[in-house]
């Protein structure tokens, strides 16, 4: 099978075992999210206004177009209301073009606005052939008409949008927001050089992050404040919302943690990379509407968090009712297994351990018991009972056709687990890796799960933790709906072909 126990993990190469003193979970786990305080919720609905704003200008753009071709008619709005201002709206939302920009410009989005509108006034008007023109006669069908139609709403839409950029500019000069710059080598100066002398941008650095010193030679207009390791600090201390990489500041792994930190704090991340040909191939790509500059220097924003996403959501409500459904289909199966159980090893069906989760918090597993532990140390602290010759025909049954896994959709519908994510460990062994691998801890940021990414990648048994560990952070950082609907599918093929564990 494809899921992991923690009582069949690996045999660790790290040091795991001995001479490492026992810290508190919260310690080794420093990966929790940052609370939501009042200040937090304020910038998110700042965030919110403009976007909105312009969401609002598209809408209103189309059937104050139509109504103008067709004089005001009200069943031609009603037909743009109900028809095209759907479709406007869920491609440009599609294309990036509600995506605040660093220099929001609406020339550069005219020909995405021009393509988007074409394209939904013309599947608008398909679908009303299909339903035998339920609303054609209040459509001007003539061709000169439908470009005059269009050529309309586009300047309505471009004025619209004009005049919310105006008012954001206007606002980011009077209300900046403070920045912190990763790097504080050459781009990093000039980055931050540029954003005080062009308030237009609206963000205000109020220090670098990095961890070596500026040269005497260069002489940076704002502070060094430290290394990753006072982003935290610094980033409450300041009311910071904006972080922005740079080439030349920190190694990978420095990288990584002030993307996670910043994450975790809400904050917007930008990228200013070394490369100068980046602009070229940001600007190339599907995803050009995001593509921007600071000040000539080539500027991709990053994502947001996986949690902040509205796609996160469904990921949870999936949850709840396939676990839900699960239950209700195999119950005659659980109920089987539970028989099988007490008729071979007597009493005491399920089995319970202490495992890790969400934010470091910790919770009960539920499985079915293949093998009673002597005590509750060897329960907690020993790594693999695969070949323990305590196990009954019955217990290797259920751990190599994976019934054993079962109940743990109850944990998934209590909310302690997922379908997928990163798989639980044990207390005893988190803490310990967590010093032995500094991005372990990184695994806790979401649900851990059933089963995960590194799993259906054959990382089970006696395999590496640190190759787990990179394999499980990737799956969070590149997470999307239908990754995870893959892994459940690789997951139930390869629990079908398995062969046991």
């Amino acid at each position: 099978m494809t899921t992991i126990d923690n009582d069949e993990l690996p045999r660790p190469s790290g040091p795991v075992g001995t001479g490492v003193a026992e810290l508190p979970l919260q310690a080794t786990l420093p990966g929790a999210r940052a609370r939501t305080g009042p200040s937090h919720r304020r910038t998110r609905r700042t965030r919110a206004v403009a976007p909105a704003a312009l969401l609002a200008v598209d809408a209103l753009a189309v059937p104050a177009a139509l109504g103008a071709v067709g004089g005001g008619d009200a069943l031609r709005v009603l037909w743009a209301v109900c028809g095209i201002v759907p479709l406007v709206v869920l491609l440009n939302l599609a294309g990036g073009l509600y995506r605040l920009r660093l220099t929001p410009s609406v020339l550069d989005e005219l020909p995405s606005l021009a393509a988007r509108a074409i394209v939904a006034l013309a599947v608008a008007l398909a679908l009303d052939r299909c339903l035998h023109g339920l609303w054609l006669s209040a459509v001007p069908v003539d061709p000169g008409l439908l470009c005059i139609l269009m050529a309309c709403h586009l300047a309505l839409d471009v004025l619209g949008r004009a005049a919310v950029y105006r008012l954001l500019r206007r606002h980011r000069r009077r209300n900046p927001r403070p920045t912190l710059i990763a790097g504080a080598g050459h781009i990093g100066q000039r980055v931050a050089a540029a954003l005080l002398e062009h308030p237009e941008y609206g963000r205000r650095p109020v220090g670098h992050i990095d961890p070596e010193p500026v040269s005497p030679a260069e002489e940076s207009p704002v502070p060094v404040l430290g290394g990753p390791a006072v982003l935290d600090l610094e980033i409450a201390a300041h009311g910071v919302r904006d972080v922005i990489l740079t080439a030349g500041g920190a190694d990978d792994a420095e990288v990584a943690q002030i993307l996670r930190t910043s994450a975790r704090h809400g904050c917007e991340v930008w990228l200013v990379p070394g490369l100068p040909a980046f602009g070229a191939f940001a600007h190339g790509s599907r995803r050009s509407a995001v593509g921007d500059h600071l000040w000539g220097f080539p500027c991709l924003r990053l994502g947001p968090s996986p949690l902040d996403r509205p796609s996160w959501a469904v990921k949870r409500a999936t949850d709840v009712l396939l676990a839900g459904a699960g239950l209700l289909l195999v119950s005659p199966v659980l109920a089987a297994c539970a028989v099988a159980v007490r008729i071979d090893g007597g009493p005491g069906v399920l089995f319970r351990q202490e495992r890790v989760g969400l934010d470091g918090r910790t919770f009960t597993v539920l499985k079915f018991r293949s093998l009673r532990p002597a005590d509750d140390q060897e329960a907690n602290t020993r790594w693999n009972i695969s070949d323990d010759h305590r196990m009954g025909g019955v217990g290797r049954f259920l751990r190599r056709t994976s019934l054993d896994e079962l109940p743990q959709l109850w944990n998934v519908l209590r909310g302690e687990m997922s379908l997928v994510g990163p798989r639980p460990e044990r207390p005893f062994f988190v803490t310990r890796f967590a010093q032995a691998y500094p991005q372990y801890r990184d695994r806790h940021r979401v649900p851990v799960g059933i089963t995960g990414f590194a799993q259906v990648n054959g990382l089970r048994g006696d395999t590496s933790i640190e190759d787990r560990t990179r394999f499980d952070n990737y799956y969070i950082e590149s997470w999307g709906l239908w990754q995870d609907v893959k892994i459940l599918l690789r997951t139930v093929a390869s629990v079908l072909q398995s062969d046991g564990s």
